[in-house]
């Protein structure tokens, strides 16, 4: 039962720690049956690459992920017996050019990469992830037809529906098997009710029809459980039900960043899955037959009750009390 289908490495990656080999050793000795390897697509502009990639050229960043498709399948055959590795990507949408190059991506390495985590990073071209005051320029950057910034709530209104336009797009276009961190927009407002925004609310709403309607499965992210202020894991309990309310499917991810995070906070989100009343989970694994992007990877439900898997027992030294709210 135990899997994941979100991570990245030292090797491939200048915010993560360690080999990507190292990732899939430590996934091995923690039991997991199943294990995703998606590092980012490269970014194509310079300024949008990160303070810790200074020095590296556009190029680099392209030759970079071709090397990690290289390991990755390397790695895949020689660690066959002991565990199922996928190699998949995570998505980049800055501006429309990263979707033009990763329609050429696919293209190019047909058959080398299994499925898609479909996420989005920024909103008018800058992060909401990397830190508070990148954050902060991307809310403020919100402005009137007038040319007026407006603030506070309507402000507030527009990010959120600029986020999940872009996720739209991006789901209509590319339909990737793993919806990534779904709301992953109120990074820095852990608490905030998405529901007071009904503009954004409705376009998150047709996010998640349209990504039920060809299947996709959601991820529970667990790296949530790092960050300031946040109870839970992503999505919400708020986001969860809405995706239940719609038929939506689940799985689960711990989007490591290196060794050390491989499994973290599992035991957390399998006390958080219990309290949200989610008990189906479902996995990717490889197909006789192609999908509806033509990958020969589908949708693959857990059977039995994934709670009394001997993985959980395994971990259960880890827990950590947190009070979901």
């Amino acid at each position: 039962m135990p899997h994941s289908h979100h991570s990245h490495s030292g090797q491939f990656c200048r915010h993560a720690l360690g080999s990507l080999e190292e990732i899939v050793l430590e996934a091995i000795k923690q039991r997991f049956e199943v294990y995703g390897l998606t590092e980012h697509v490269p970014r194509y502009r310079l300024e949008d690459l990160y303070p810790e990639e200074r020095g590296l050229s556009l190029d680099d960043l392209s030759k970079q992920f071709l090397s990690f498709l290289n390991e990755a399948h390397r790695l895949k055959e020689v660690y066959a017996l002991q565990i199922t590795l996928l190699v998949g990507l995570e998505t980049e949408y800055i501006t429309n050019d990263d979707l033009d190059h990763l329609q050429k991506l696919l293209k190019d390495n047909e058959g080398r990469i299994d499925y898609i985590v479909g996420s989005v990073h920024h909103v008018s071209t800058i992060p909401i992830d990397f830190d508070r005051i990148t954050y902060e320029k991307a809310l403020a950057n919100f402005s009137s037809e007038e040319g007026i910034y407006i603030l506070g709530k309507d402000q507030m209104e527009c990010f959120l529906s600029a986020y999940f336009d872009a996720q739209h797009q991006l789901i209509r276009q590319f339909q990737p098997e793993i919806i990534g961190h779904l709301d992953l927009c109120r990074l820095y407002t852990p608490s905030l009710d998405l529901k007071q925004y009904p503009i954004a609310w409705g376009k998150l709403i047709r996010n998640v029809e349209e990504a039920t309607r060809y299947g996709a499965l959601f991820e529970i992210n667990t790296a949530a459980f790092k960050k300031e202020g946040w109870t839970s894991p992503y999505p919400g309990k708020d986001v969860v039900a809405l995706i239940q309310e719609k038929s939506g499917r689940f799985a689960l991810s711990d989007d490591s960043h290196g060794p050390r995070t491989v499994g973290q906070y599992y035991l957390n989100v399998a006390d958080y899955l219990v309290h949200v009343g989610i008990t189906e989970l479902w996995c990717l694994d490889r197909s006789s037959g192609p999908n509806h992007n033509g990958r020969y990877i589908s949708p693959r439900r857990i059977e039995g009750d994934w709670r009394l898997h001997a993985f959980w027992k395994h971990k259960e030294g880890e827990r950590r009390r947190i009070d979901f709210q």
